[in-house]
């Protein structure tokens, strides 16, 4: 007779399985819980103990860490030797093992978890069985995923057996999964543990949102992961409303739109378009904030991803009704908006709940690289109060300050090399991913002038992602009427630009902090 052993702390389809299972001759054995549970079904069930001659014990810590089960598992029916040692040993054969583990992520996503509670979630047993039946595929077949349930159940009534092929295939799914359990548990005990984010090996798991249609360009294969912790407020938390399926470039300029929104609390939208923001606007309300938003670049909105921090209204979704965008993305709709964006059979319509909530500032941003990885703590900051510096003649007003504030949570978000322009809490002009830092702010002057007219240039502010090196962009601020700069500072140059703010009376001020972003 063939014999399972079955021990689950996901017990979705388990009875069902078990019962298939034992109509087709298997024997069951089982544990705890899982034992219970079979038996209450109404199934014969042998209890581990009864195969292990040794009772349960350490408050169920110690159940399956026995000869008798490991070597039934792992003993290989073509060495005569094995077997032979087995008939001597009076030990029977393990046939199956199905197995999924205590819930190690969902206790440590709990609030208020202690760490003795994540501890005795660590399962020790039941990585030990699944990984030994996973070694020994070609005699064990081993299930961590009640998916697979039906799949074997319908090769054992066709075959008679589980294939070899689907057997190596669930032992690869049980490295997959043990994998992901343990760098779980690493990650948590490294951050308990204190110790540093950028230890010597880096172990990360991401688990599987959805598969998407391609990548950056239909030759490329693609899919979306999540980061398994606290997702409030974050794009993988964002549910779909309208629309057709998101692709790999909606996502990613969703999440450049998302990224500078969350710095602003007062109503605000950003539009964005190709992940670099092309039209910002705060106001009173949200409808006045797009009106805004919209009028500073028009063209560019076009096709492109509106975010909002406050709910989409009737009168808002009518006016973002009379383009073409691919993405809304707000906290919430009224119904009537709704029913005005939803006529427009291709427009995704996203919420997102908590949406001005950052990420942890101990949060990494990776970057592939050929070979390889680059890893960082993400920019959580603009600029520290303390390092604001006016380094010319003339002090900004407090106006100008706004709009510098305003002008520098945007060139944030934008393509270094990168300079915006900001006006009355609205963009005027941004010059992103530029090679050399004249041509970012010729780019971001000329919007200005050309689109929305010279006037809406003369006293705006401007903010640089980096320092000036030379003070050609001064003169250039100086030729349109900008009345205010802010930058890190930090260049040997530095004082060649302020002499060049002072000669005409524009107010440069330094915060000493950088925000390259490549």
């Amino acid at each position: 007779m063939k014999r399972a052993l079955l021990s689950v702390s996901d017990k979705t389809g388990i009875i069902e399985f078990a019962k298939e299972l034992s109509s087709l001759g298997w024997e069951i054995i089982s544990t705890g819980g899982t034992h219970k549970a079979l038996e209450d079904a109404g199934l014969k069930v042998t209890g581990i103990s009864d195969v292990t001659g040794f009772p349960e014990c350490l408050d169920g810590r110690v159940k399956t860490l026995h000869p008798a089960i490991h070597a039934g598992v792992l003993a290989m029916r073509s060495n005569p030797e094995h077997m032979k040692q087995l008939e001597e040993l009076k030990i029977d054969t393990i046939d199956m093992v199905v197995v999924n583990l205590y819930p190690f992520k969902q206790t440590i996503l709990k609030d208020g978890v202690t760490r003795a509670e994540a501890i005795e979630n660590i399962d020790i047993g039941g990585p030990t069985m699944i990984r030994a039946a996973a070694k020994n595929y070609q005699d064990v077949a081993v299930i961590v995923d009640p998916e697979d349930y039906g799949k074997i159940i319908a090769e054992i009534k066709e075959n008679g057996e589980v294939s070899l092929d689907t057997k190596f295939y669930l032992s690869a799914k049980v490295f997959m999964h043990t994998a992901n359990y343990d760098s779980l548990i690493a990650n948590y005990m490294k951050k308990q543990a204190g110790i540093d984010t950028f230890s010597d090996t880096l172990t990360l798991t991401y688990e599987k949102v959805q598969d998407m249609r391609y990548g950056e360009n239909p030759h490329q294969k693609a899919a979306f992961y999540k980061e398994i912790g606290n997702t409030k407020g974050l794009l993988t938390n964002a549910k779909q409303l309208h629309g057709k399926e998101l692709s790999f470039n909606n996502i990613n300029d969703m999440n450049g739109a998302l990224d500078l929104l969350k710095e602003f609390t007062e109503p605000t939208v950003v539009a964005c378009k190709h992940a670099n923001p092309c039209g910002v606007a705060s106001a009173d309300n949200i409808h006045d904030a797009y009106v805004k938003a919209y009028t500073s670049d028009p063209v560019s909105i076009f096709g492109g991803i509106i975010t909002a921090n406050r709910e989409i209204d009737k009168a808002t979704a009518e006016e973002i009704s009379k383009i073409f965008v691919e993405i809304v993305v707000a906290p919430s709709f009224t119904n009537e908006a709704l029913e005005i964006l939803e006529k427009k059979k291709n427009i995704r319509i996203m919420v997102l709940e908590n949406i001005l909530e950052k990420q942890a500032d101990d949060a990494l941003d990776i970057k592939k690289v050929s070979g390889g990885i680059l890893v960082q703590t993400i920019d959580n900051a603009l600029y520290n109060e303390e390092d604001l510096k006016v380094v010319t003649k003339k002090a900004p007003t407090e106006k100008e300050m706004e709009d510098l504030i305003f002008a520098l949570k945007m060139v944030k978000f934008t393509k270094s090399n990168g300079i915006a322009i900001a006006k009355d809490k609205r963009s005027i002009g941004i010059g992103p991913g530029q090679v050399n830092r004249i041509w970012a702010c010729q780019q971001a002057i000329d919007h200005g002038t050309k689109e929305l007219g010279a006037d809406s240039v003369k006293g705006a502010c401007l903010a640089s992602d980096a320092f000036f090196p030379f003070p050609d962009c001064v003169e250039e601020c100086a030729k349109a009427g900008i009345t205010a700069i802010v930058t890190p500072g930090g260049s040997v140059n530095d004082q060649l630009s302020i002499d060049a703010c002072d000669k005409y009376g524009i107010a440069m001020v330094f915060t000493g902090m950088r925000h390259f972003k490549h």
